[in-house]
């Protein structure tokens, strides 16, 4: 086996590895793996037929798997200029796009939570469960945008550090 043969190998048990991860993680499997081949990428980009070929899957597959990366905001859609075929790319600071939507999911359940307290009353048993889920969705709605700040300050951080603007 060559060299760049071995190589190839190891990255896509990698890309298997990542994806059983993010699949144990509650992902669904096909979107894991397109998304994990997306991420070792030198450019983070790749067609449709181009991950098809690479997971020795079929299109369909593919199309399935970018129907649920891209509402997560994790890649996007693109077409490079003077190309016929689209492109999927993870996207720039995709996990903090993707957190601040669930940022929006935990108010929705705050406000999902209170609801069901003022039908079903604070005393009973199942409203003192749904203000505990209240509570719980409330205190991590307020503390994300303080770690969104405080994320953004390393990466500043880190990005100075190594000379990139």
């Amino acid at each position: 086996m060559t060299r760049d043969a071995k190589r190839d190998d190891a990255l896509l048990q990698f890309v298997e590895k990542l994806a059983l991860g993010l699949a144990d993680m509650g992902w669904q499997r096909m979107a894991a793996r397109v998304f994990a081949a997306l991420m070792v990428t030198h450019n983070g980009r790749l067609t449709a037929g181009e991950l098809a070929e690479m997971l020795s899957v079929s299109p369909a597959a593919i199309s399935g798997a970018v129907r649920y990366l891209e509402p997560l905001g994790l890649i996007t859609r693109e077409r490079v200029p003077g190309e016929r075929r689209d492109s999927y790319r993870v996207v720039d600071d995709m996990w903090y796009a993707s957190f601040l939507k669930q940022d929006r999911l935990l108010k929705l359940w705050v406000d999902t939570a209170s609801e069901g307290i003022d039908v079903l009353g604070a005393s009973t048993p199942a409203g003192q469960r749904l203000a505990e889920m209240r509570d719980f969705f409330a205190f991590f709605a307020e503390e994300m945008p303080l770690l969104f700040e405080r994320w953004h300050a390393r990466r500043i951080k880190a990005q100075h550090a190594e000379g990139v603007d």
